[in-house]
This record gives structure tokens, sequence and C-alpha cells, in this order.
């Protein structure tokens, strides 16, 4: 079943460029706040300690456009993205 779009197109749109950029959506469990969280497909020790790379999309923030912003920027320092935009 594909996921709901994000009400916000700002943030629908950032999180359409890290599904490009190899991460994944995951629902959230039924007690979350978030819409939802995205999650780095790697997970190694050297990338941020060994945690999973993952961050909350939350449903309303209070600034949609930088959180947006902010969305595409965990996705581009990615240690796993290649200068071409790809995941390892």
């Amino acid at each position: 079943m594909p996921r709901k779009k994000h009400p916000n197109s700002k943030i629908e749109e950032a999180v359409l460029y890290a599904e490009s950029k190899g991460w994944v959506y995951e629902k959230p469990g039924k007690s979350a706040h978030a819409w939802g969280k995205i999650k780095c497909p790697n997970n190694d020790s050297d990338c941020r300690c060994g945690i999973f790379c993952q961050k909350s999309i939350w449903s309303t923030p209070k600034h949609p456009e930088n959180f947006a912003k902010k969305i595409k920027h965990w996705v581009d320092q990615c240690i796993h993205t290649d200068e071409g935009g790809n995941h390892e």
C-alpha cells in the first residue's frame, strides 16, 4: 500500500527527495506524534556511532519550508550518499 502524502507540499517534496536517494518511509507507531519517519537503508559502525540514521517527520512543523530544507540536508549529509546522490 502506498504511503499517505504529507499534508504540506514542501515537506512531501522533501520526503520524495529522500526516497529518491534510497531512504525509506516508515509509518509512526500508534502513540507517536509524528507523521512518519525516514530511514537510511544502511547501518554500520561508521555511521553516527552505529546508530541507524532515522529522522521523524512532523505533521505540522512550525516552519514547514525550513523543515523541508532540513530533511534534504539530513539526506545529503548521510555518509553513505556518494557525490552522485546514490547510496552505496
